[in-house]
């Protein structure tokens, strides 16, 4: 038996609720996982990196978060976007080994992980997410992967570590480790992935130029525009003029008639 329309229709939506919602459902549990989104990643320069934490728990929130900083190749500068409600601190420690800089400088310590802790009242909730971010630098030489693995603690004990390496060519792991890959260094951009100074200024002074001409011609354009309309009414005028003539002597004329 040919089933009726109605009953075609509840089946089909029921296949599209049904896939709509193990789509959703996939694509959250493949987003759900602490990532980081560096401003730049220019060897040899600084960026922001901004870790996104979710919470995953359905009963929990999110009271700490630590991030793990490089030791091969130590940032030889960190410092701490502030949230309200959180505390941040960037511990400094011993190197493994000593690190030798491009410069030729010697490090033995350098900063090893940042903690952010919440003050009770700003936790990240069940179904919230919130960003931390800090500016490092300098960066690793290019082709370099930095993984920063990160630690997240819940008010249940509960400790999620996001540690993983991440292997091109393979399936994800379950808790994957933030990374990214430094690049080289583009013609006319900056240590901060920024247009150079003299790029910058050069920028700005065709800028100036353009700006400069467009407002000639708009000067121009407005003195054209004036001496237009000044001739045109300077011939409405006359027009005007001799119609009123022409009219005067018409009444002259019908006047002396009629004496």
């Amino acid at each position: 038996m040919t089933p009726s329309t109605p009953q075609r229709a509840r089946t089909t939506g029921a296949v599209i609720l049904t896939t709509a919602t193990l789509m959703a459902f996939g694509l959250g549990a493949a987003n759900a996982h602490v990532s980081v989104a560096p401003t730049s990643t220019t060897e040899n320069g600084y960026a922001q990196l901004t870790f996104s934490v979710p919470n995953e728990s359905d009963t929990a929130s999110t009271t700490t978060l630590e991030v793990q900083l490089p030791t091969e190749q130590p940032f030889t500068s960190v410092r701490v976007k502030p949230i309200e409600g959180w505390d941040a601190e960037v511990v400094t420690g011993a190197l493994p080994e000593p690190v030798t800089t491009a410069d030729g400088a010697t490090l033995t310590e350098a900063p090893l992980s940042v903690r952010w802790t919440a003050e009770e009242g700003s936790e990240i909730a069940p179904q919230q997410y919130q960003t931390f971010s800090i500016s490092v630098g300098k960066l690793p030489d290019a082709g370099t992967t930095v993984m920063v693995p990160a630690t997240q603690s819940y008010t249940d004990g509960e400790v999620v570590e996001w540690d993983d390496e991440t292997v091109e060519g393979e399936a994800e792991p379950d808790k994957p480790a933030p990374s990214f890959i430094t690049t080289a260094a583009v013609e006319g951009e900056d240590a901060h992935g920024g247009a150079a100074p003299e790029a910058t200024k050069e920028a700005a002074e065709t800028a100036e130029a353009t700006e400069t001409e467009e407002a000639a011609d708009t000067e121009q354009a407005a003195s054209t525009s004036d001496d237009d309309s000044a001739s045109a009414v300077g011939w409405i005028g006359l027009v005007a003029g001799l119609l009123g003539l022409a009219a005067g002597v018409v009444a002259l004329i019908r006047t002396r008639r009629t004496a």
